[in-house]
C-alpha cells in the first residue's frame, strides 16, 4: 500500500496512534476481501459492523473524536475509508456520492434526512423522503443513488468509520444548498469550509462556557 493510498493523513487533523489495538491494516484488508464477496454490500457491512461494535478499540487507534475532519484512512480506484467526525451541533448540506457506502458509528450518533428529487424541476431540487437515526456500533449501508444530509444532534463529537465502493475524491457529485434546495456540483472546499466553521463554532461557544479548549 502506497502513501496516496493509505496512510493516516487526509482532510482534517491527524489523529493517529501508531500503537493500534484497532489494526487499520487487518481493516483494510479485510474490506478488500469484501469487495470479491458475491455480495460486497452485506459483507462490507458486516465488516464495519464487526469493527465499531468495539468502541473503545477505535478510540484507542484513532483517538477521540475531539475535532470535526475528514480523515482519509486510505483511497484507492475501487475503495475508500475514512474517519468522519461531525462537531457538536453540526449539520452537513444534503449530497450524494454516486457510489455505494457503509456508514458505521463508533461515538455518538448522527441523524439521517433522505432526499429525493423533484421530478421534472428545472433546478434539480430535492424534497424530504425519509430519515434514520444512527446511533453507536450501529452500520448501515447506504445505496449509490442515495441523497442525504445529517446533522449531529449531540452536545459531543460524534465519529464513524465511512467505507465507499469507489475512489471517494475523485467522483464527479452533487450537493443541494441548505435553504433552497438546488442542485449544484459538489465543491470540497466548501465542504472543507463547512469543517472549518463548525471547529471554529465549538471552539467560540467553549470560550464563552469558560471551558478550555485542547
Amino acid at each position: 500500500m502506497t502513501a496516496e493510498q493509505g496512510g493516516l493523513g487526509g482532510w482534517g487533523r491527524k489523529a493517529a496512534d501508531e500503537t493500534m489495538q484497532f489494526d487499520l491494516y487487518r481493516f483494510i484488508g479485510e474490506c478488500q476481501d469484501a469487495l470479491g464477496a458475491d455480495q460486497p454490500l452485506k459483507a462490507m457491512r458486516e465488516v464495519v459492523a464487526r469493527t465499531v461494535s468495539e468502541p473503545a478499540s477505535l478510540m484507542s487507534a484513532l483517538g477521540e473524536p475531539r475535532w470535526a475532519q475528514i480523515e482519509k484512512l486510505y483511497c484507492s480506484p475501487e475503495l475508500t475509508i475514512l474517519n468522519l467526525v461531525w462537531a457538536p451541533g453540526m449539520s452537513f448540506m444534503p449530497h450524494n456520492h454516486q457510489m455505494w457506502a457503509i456508514i458505521g458509528i463508533y461515538a455518538g450518533c448522527e441523524d439521517n434526512v433522505f432526499w429525493r428529487r423533484i421530478r421534472d424541476d428545472a433546478g434539480g431540487r430535492v424534497e424530504p423522503a425519509g430519515a434514520k437515526r444512527l446511533v453507536a456500533k450501529e452500520a448501515e449501508p447506504l445505496g449509490r443513488n442515495i441523497i442525504h444530509s445529517v446533522t449531529n444532534p449531540m452536545t459531543s463529537f460524534t465519529g464513524a468509520l465511512h467505507v465507499y465502493g469507489g475512489d471517494f475524491f475523485a467522483a464527479a457529485r452533487s450537493e443541494w444548498d441548505p435553504a433552497t434546495k438546488l442542485e449544484r456540483p459538489y465543491s470540497v472546499e466548501n465542504t472543507l469550509r463547512q469543517f472549518e466553521d463548525a471547529n471554529a463554532s465549538f471552539v467560540a461557544a467553549a470560550a464563552l462556557a469558560g471551558k478550555e479548549f485542547k
